[in-house]
């Protein structure tokens, strides 16, 4: 099915999208690619969902293959991954807690703190087979291992961390949930993580907790059981929350019974999805000055948001009309506007992963086929002239990746993402795809394509898991999770797990 950018929209565009500073207001940039590979398995990865992966100084944050096989598949390929660093064009393995094979890095601040987790090399007693993953805090190179909450447990997963080192996630305690937001584990509780301390941020009045987004403020966002009751599913109704100053503010939801954030700005403002009433549909949502407000579609049944920047500027994808399976278009929500950014020639549908604070858009496109699975397809950019832009056209020929889905642009406009190698198809970017890293180049001498060595890493992988971790706690204790079933898929409806983040 072929579409074009329809001339009003263009037109929205240009006057929507007029960048505040005049080196924005140029032609598009031209970018040199680094081809982050892998430290000796087949694929590299970012995280997608909340894009803290990439901050402003063009540090980059993610995890890697190894040459080791692991058991407890924390990847779709089962091949144990460790953490990374990008920074100024250098690659460190920042490896795992002592007696761990796994670890992977979800977030970097402004300040170059980067959270995630790891194993330690025991098995969950709770959970037997299975392996602990603690929630962790890589300082200056030292992985320190942040334990879990007072009240007993043998995991912990970090979300997010802020610019003043206070980390947040979830940990799971000791008491049976079946309604555990992590399928098959114990209770879960939200915390809050600084000087050396995890603190326990409560509930909506349920048993469970999930704390996801943290800003320099010390606002955390996050999702929690209530004390109603969700007669399909038996377990309780999932809602949004703000933690501030030791208060927990449910956020409510569009009518229905589940809901979730996905982004948070400096200012306090939220943004997430919301079931509505009857839980057969989704909407995105913006939570602003004590407001829950429904973003709407492109006229379709369902939406997403991705991202929120400081200015406001909310981007993520809505349904557009017609029979379902629906197709969707990338969003920018602006001042009470809905812009639909289209898609390329050719192509079916899009999603706006991240929007930065010149209003530069990145995302992916992508054909009808690659809509449905759904998976990306092209790795795009858009700008102040509103034309979307497909990044392969942007880089030097000859690149060792396809540049198939671009998740997060910093203030300088350097641009995260996935990419596949030669005989890699986009469905299986999580099997063998690479992480990459574009930036912008004024000379073509600049423009140069890099793979960068790893073989070294590949090499040293067994003596990483081994460096020495800081365990304020003195117990052991993690838990794996893989981001995208961060809630328990099974208790959910069709819609709710078709949004859930992929």
């Amino acid at each position: 099915m072929k579409r074009k950018l329809p001339t009003c929209v263009v037109t929205m565009l240009l006057a929507a999208l007029v960048l505040p500073s005049l080196v924005y207001a140029q032609k598009t940039p031209r970018y040199r690619v680094i081809d982050l590979g892998t430290f000796g398995g087949p694929a590299s990865y970012l995280q997608n969902g909340f894009d803290g992966i990439l901050n402003n100084h063009g540090t980059l944050a993610g995890f890697s293959n190894t040459s080791v096989p692991d058991p407890f598949c924390f990847v779709p390929n089962c091949v144990a991954t460790h953490a990374f660093r990008l920074k100024n064009g250098k690659l460190k393995d920042l490896g795992t807690l002592p007696g761990g094979d796994v670890s992977q890095a979800v977030w970097t601040s402004e300040t170059g703190l980067i959270a995630g987790m790891s194993q330690n090399g025991e098995i969950d007693p709770l959970v037997p087979g299975f392996a602990e993953v603690r929630a962790v805090l890589w300082r200056n190179g030292k992985i320190t291992d942040l334990g879990t909450l007072p009240q007993g447990g043998f995991e912990s997963l970090a979300g997010a961390v802020n610019n003043r080192g206070q980390v947040v996630g979830a940990a799971v305690t000791t008491i049976p949930d079946p309604c555990s937001l992590f399928g098959g584990f114990p209770q879960t509780r939200a915390f809050l993580w600084q000087d050396g301390a995890m603190e326990d941020l409560g509930t909506l009045g349920g048993p469970d907790a999930l704390a996801e987004l943290i800003n320099d403020r010390g606002q955390v966002a996050g999702a929690s059981y209530t004390s109603e009751i969700n007669p399909a599913t038996t377990c309780p109704e999932l809602h949004p929350f703000l933690w501030h100053n030791s208060s927990m503010v449910d956020l409510g939801t569009l009518g229905g019974t589940f809901a979730d954030v996905r982004a948070m700005n400096q200012r306090g403002q939220v943004v997430g999805f919301s079931n509505l009433a009857g839980d057969l549909i989704s909407h995105p949502f913006l939570w602003t000055s004590g407001h829950l407000i429904d973003l709407g579609t492109l006229g379709g049944a369902t939406g997403l948001t991705n991202w929120i920047n400081d200015r406001g500027d909310i981007v993520g994808k809505a349904d557009l009309p017609g029979p379902s399976p629906q197709l969707h278009d990338a969003v920018l929500w602006r001042n009470g506007k809905t812009i639909d950014l289209g898609v390329l020639p050719g192509d079916s549908c899009s999603n706006a992963y991240f929007v930065n604070a010149h209003g530069q858009i990145v995302g992916t496109s992508e054909n009808q086929e690659a809509c449905l699975i759904p998976v990306g397809q092209h790795a795009v950019l858009w700008e102040h002239s509103g034309r979307m832009v497909d990044l392969n056209t942007l880089i030097p020929p000859g690149a060792s990746l396809d540049l198939t889905l671009a998740f997060a642009i910093n203030d300088r406009g350097e641009i995260a993402g996935i990419g596949v190698p030669p005989g890699c198809p986009p469905q299986d970017y999580e099997l063998c795809g690479h992480a990459y890293m574009l930036i912008p180049c004024e000379h073509d001498d600049e423009c140069t394509n890099i793979a960068l060595d790893t073989t070294s890493f590949a090499s040293t992988v067994s003596s990483n898991s081994g460096q020495k971790a800081d365990d304020p706690s003195g117990r052991t204790a993690v838990f794996p999770k893989r981001r995208q079933n961060r809630l328990r898929l099974e208790t959910l409806s069709p819609v709710e797990r078709a949004l859930a983040p992929n």
